[in-house]
């Protein structure tokens, strides 16, 4: 897994439920029916996973119009 999409201001983030900062670790997105493996900040103990705006916007938006263009 070597997509690395956390940014040293995503780890300022706390979980709200567990009240632990994020840090950096791997997460399994799917999007019709693609699995694509990342390492992106995530909460220690529940496993939430943090997308930033940025993120969203930028990178996950071109890989969704690639797929969708299949």
């Amino acid at each position: 897994m070597k997509n690395n999409y956390a940014s040293p201001e995503d780890l300022r983030w706390k979980c709200y439920k567990c009240n632990i900062f994020l840090s950096v670790g791997p997460a399994t997105l799917i999007y019709m029916g693609n699995k694509i493996k990342a390492q992106l900040p995530v909460c220690p103990q529940c496993g939430f996973v943090f997308i930033s705006e940025e993120l969203a916007l930028g990178k996950m938006a071109e890989v969704e119009q690639i797929l969708e263009d299949k």
